[in-house]
């Protein structure tokens, strides 16, 4: 298309087509959808509605709709009439639904959020899990077909852009940006609008905009579910951020093992080149922008910006020592500015609603809001956004309405590997940068895995530092060698072998490290070490005292017991592989610990409930 498009009318043309074309029936296709069933659901839905012929019904594919839970999803929007949401779909039920709703117009009332006896809601709004949000960054997720630019344009895609490159000049952009408290959503928290004033002076003959999408916190999956709902809104940013600093290339870095966000920034690129919102003189303005897609091979160190660097470059992802800054020499040795996917995704909403809009969400020193995947052992898993301050009670409870089963909440992993455990005392806490790092864990880039009383504390310390030993890059002696020896005493730990004094080893081998590594992922990986050895030190000395695991996790300090319960039935005895029950018909039986390999075949057998595991 011509560098003369009227982005106005185009966005006007493209919303009347979006409301007037009657019926939509939105699937959810992103990654979590997909493993659930969604894509036989979508097939058939499109082939049952072609087959019948029904009229003025657009069947197509949409992002992340959020609740995890439900998934499949199928969400039906019809003009004047409220939205419906069937939930768990499969291709049967899509059929009823084609044949009862699509087809009869009557609603199928059982396969519907309202239908699901756990909830009385009516739709996905009316659940406690959207009553805290605000959607910034995931406005158009679940919303938009990511696969169809005009439908981002309907919703005022790319006027940001136009209006940065037509009625801004790049230190205006950034004004903004500074002004609007927009800070990392990457973890570090660092102010945007200053990264990007840093490279902005500094002379080159090319500038670089790098967006990190290395997501590879354990649970965490913002960044994918956007770049697969609304991988525009991040080459927008992008393209701002680099008319701001005087860069005429952008590249995204995102690990291969997201292949539909690969495939949808692909079609987002190829259709933006095609609409002139990238290449060359961008809007008649004269800016010329395009982007490339990196793909990275799943290292966890590559999410530290200089790593990322040397991946792009074709080197071995390997931390380098600071100074120099990548604004000042970063990609092949030039300003470059790297920034995550949820950073970018706030900055054309910003642009055009102002920075005054932005701060009225959140608080004073993190305004705006912050994206979340809630996981672990809670009843409301999925991808959530609140403004910033909310308290993670507010989460855990009303969001995610609490632990299965009515169990009890233990504590709360923030920031995955580089953050710590929150425990019940701080759930109070508001959710901030500050707020976070004062109880010693982080806002990391936004994982959040909850624990309940069935969780061991060490295993989970445990499981943190064996993915953090695995992803080190070895560049440095602290990171490389230290966090083995901490694993290393994990593991005496959890197998019984442990002693009081590998507590105080523990500690200080943490201690040593957080303060000697090069970069963020040593200095920040014995975190959930010392965070669980705050709060839980009476499991730590229960598993090396007592050779005890509270929570009956740790297979080694497990033993499965025959009480008075028993009947003597002999069931036990016969399931058990090894042989080491023993007893008479009748009379209670006994198990030799010796033998006993633990697999717990017996305890599955016993009709009695005679069997413990302690």
């Amino acid at each position: 298309m011509t560098a003369d498009i009227d982005l106005k009318a185009l966005r006007d043309k493209n919303l009347n087509e979006m409301e007037g074309q009657g019926r939509r029936v939105l699937v959810g296709m992103a990654t979590c959808g997909i493993s659930a069933g969604a894509r036989p659901v979508l097939e058939t839905l499109q082939s049952e509605c072609a087959l019948r012929e029904i009229p003025n019904t657009k069947v197509c594919l949409t992002g992340c709709i959020g609740m995890c839970t439900y998934e499949p999803l199928v969400e039906v929007i019809e003009p004047g009439r409220p939205k419906v949401t069937y939930i768990r779909m499969n291709p049967e039920k899509a059929r009823r639904v084609v044949e009862e709703h699509l087809q009869g117009g009557r609603v199928v009332e059982e396969y519907t959020i309202a239908g699901d006896p756990s909830t009385p809601a009516n739709s996905l709004e009316d659940l406690s899990f959207y009553a805290k949000q605000k959607r910034i960054v995931l406005r158009n997720c679940g919303i938009i077909n990511p696969e169809d630019i005009n439908e981002y344009i309907a919703r005022d895609g790319y006027q940001a852009l136009h209006k940065a490159l037509t009625s801004m000049s790049p230190a205006q952009v950034i004004e903004e940006i500074k002004l609007s408290g927009l800070r990392g959503r990457g973890g570090g928290g660092f102010p945007t609008g200053l990264k990007w004033s840093f490279a902005a002076p500094n002379e080159a003959d090319q500038k670089y905009i790098i967006c990190n999408a290395d997501e590879g916190d354990p649970g965490a999956f913002m960044d994918r579910s956007v770049l697969e709902g609304d991988p525009h809104a991040v080459l927008e940013a992008m393209a701002i951020g680099g008319y701001a600093i005087g860069a005429t290339k952008g590249y995204v870095y995102v690990r291969a093992e997201y292949p539909v966000a690969v495939e949808r920034l692909k079609i987002a690129i190829r259709q933006a080149r095609e609409l002139g919102v990238l290449g060359k003189d961008i809007f008649g303005s004269g800016f010329d922008f395009d982007v490339d897609i990196r793909l990275g091979a799943g290292a966890f160190v590559c999410g530290e910006e200089t790593a990322l660097i040397a991946s792009i470059e074709g080197k071995r992802g390997m931390s380098r020592n600071k100074p120099p800054f990548p604004a000042a020499k970063g990609l092949w040795g030039k300003p470059t500015v790297i920034n995550n996917v949820e950073t970018l995704a706030n900055v054309a909403q910003i642009i055009v609603n102002g920075a005054q809009w932005f701060r009225q969400f959140g608080t004073e020193k993190s305004p705006g809001t912050k994206v979340f995947a809630l996981g672990g052992k809670i009843n409301n898993t999925g991808l959530l956004e609140v403004p910033m301050g909310v308290t993670l009670r507010e989460v855990i409870y009303d969001v995610g309405e609490g632990c299965p089963g009515g169990k009890e909440f233990k504590a709360v992993q923030t920031g995955g590997p580089s953050g710590g455990c929150i425990t019940t005392e701080n759930l109070d806490t508001p959710i901030d940068f500050d707020g976070l790092v004062a109880i010693g864990s982080m806002m990391g880039s936004g994982g959040m895995i909850v624990m309940d009383q069935d969780n061991c504390m060490v295993d989970i310390a445990r499981f943190f530092l064996d993915f953090t030993v695995d992803e080190s890059c070895g560049k440095c002696t602290p990171c490389r060698e230290g966090t083995k020896r901490m694993l290393e005493i994990l593991d005496r730990i959890v197998s019984g072998e442990g002693t009081e004094e590998d507590l105080q080893r523990l500690e200080d081998l943490a201690e040593t490290i957080k303060s000697t590594s090069l970069c963020g992922l040593g200095q920040t990986a014995p975190n959930p070490v010392l965070s669980t050895l705050k709060h839980f030190r009476d499991e730590y000395v229960a598993h090396v005292r007592d050779k005890r695991c509270p929570a009956g996790v740790c297979k080694a300090l497990l033993g499965y017991y025959i009480t008075e319960l028993c009947r003597g039935c002999t069931k036990c005895k016969r399931v058990c592989p090894v042989g080491a029950i023993s007893g008479e018909v009748k009379k209670v039986h006994s198990i030799d610990q010796s033998k006993c390999i633990k697999c717990g075949a017996c305890k599955n057998a016993c009709p009695f409930g005679a069997i413990v595991r302690k």
